[in-house]
């Protein structure tokens, strides 16, 4: 969901173009997780329910504001203009209800689909993009696309999926059947008001939420210069380093500033959001060259790591075969 009132933190320096190709180091860091802490002012680690509850507060009375205008004065538009007011609500509304990203694992050479090499060229980018932010959200809860490899069948709404332990598998029924609650509730408003009305009313921001979170979740985690690791030689806070802060301008406010604090997320994952941004500023000297941040336009962005980054795989003749970086060659 969005929120207000905070800045986004501004890199050192403009970086210049092959600064973004600049792998960022995979040795073990000359710094421990506590030390990192120990340079967050103690109170970025505190969580008020009364601020929380006020930034849901601040979202839900936005949307409902997007929701009234929408349903009160789009019908009194002309046909043109209407055309154009609705692709508008949907934006904005999806932007307002965007509120988190989820698990990406990056595939390996070995991994990746038999149609891949009929896809890497400029069509079949636009292709498998378009699929991936419309469908990859569903896909993701579904069929556990993208996310971790596990032994059996993995779904999100399944309480005995391998994702969940014991102690969660009742929160996940008690999701499902708000899941099935809200579908209910939506055949309803369909019968009531028509599929239309609930199209685009509902499913516009829902296909615009579906595509910021793959958005955000893939640019996070799909980088040139990122390293990534298999099981002998992983460890916890390279791993948590594996990742890289971008600019989305003005939406990483509305974003809860998810998109350029995420950094200090990976590491500090309880920090409540409100505190992030103070956190990333405390720890970028300490990490120096660990830290990653990019601020090429997000389009740019997009199709810059859809080219660029199919697969990880060991560098070639390299001995450390357990430090994997992206690669295109198929």
């Amino acid at each position: 969901m969005g929120a207000g009132g905070r800045m986004s933190v501004p890199p050192e320096g403009k970086k210049s173009k092959p600064d973004a190709f600049q792998r960022v180091p995979h040795s073990k860091p000359p710094f421990t997780l506590g030390e990192l802490k120990k340079a967050i002012p103690p109170h970025c680690f505190q969580r008020s329910i009364p601020r929380s509850f006020s930034y849901v507060i601040y979202d839900l009375t936005i949307a409902s504001l997007f929701y009234y205008v929408a349903t009160n004065y789009f019908h009194l538009l002309p046909p043109s203009l209407s055309y154009l007011a609705w692709p508008l609500y949907w934006i904005c509304q999806g932007c307002v209800l965007t509120d988190r990203d989820e698990v990406f694992v990056p595939k390996v050479k070995s991994g990746i689909s038999w149609f891949a090499k009929y896809t890497n060229n400029p069509p079949g980018r636009v292709l498998m993009l378009t699929v991936q932010f419309t469908l990859g959200w569903p896909l993701y809860l579904l069929f556990n696309v993208s996310g971790r490899h596990y032994d059996r069948f993995a779904c999100h709404y399944d309480p005995k999926s391998p994702i969940y332990s014991d102690r969660e598998r009742l929160q996940i029924l008690i999701s499902d059947a708000g899941v099935l609650a809200v579908t209910y509730g939506l055949y309803r408003l369909a019968v009531a008001k028509g599929i239309a009305w609930v199209v685009c009313v509902y499913g516009g921001p829902l296909l615009v939420v579906n595509a910021f979170l793959v958005l955000i979740t893939y640019l996070q985690h799909t980088h040139p210069a990122l390293p990534h690791y298999n099981s002998s030689e992983w460890d916890w806070l390279r791993g948590a380093l594996a990742t890289v802060d971008r600019d989305y301008g003005i939406l990483n406010t509305v974003f809860h500033n998810i998109t350029d604090t995420h950094v200090a997320h990976h590491l500090f994952s309880t920090m409540p959001h409100y505190h992030a941004m103070e956190a990333t500023k405390a720890i970028k000297p300490i990490l120096g060259k660990y830290y990653q941040f990019d601020g090429t336009p997000i389009f740019k962005a997009v199709w810059r790591e859809a080219k660029e980054c199919i697969y990880v795989e060991p560098d070639e003749g390299e001995k450390n075969k357990g430090v994997l970086w992206y690669n295109n060659k198929l």
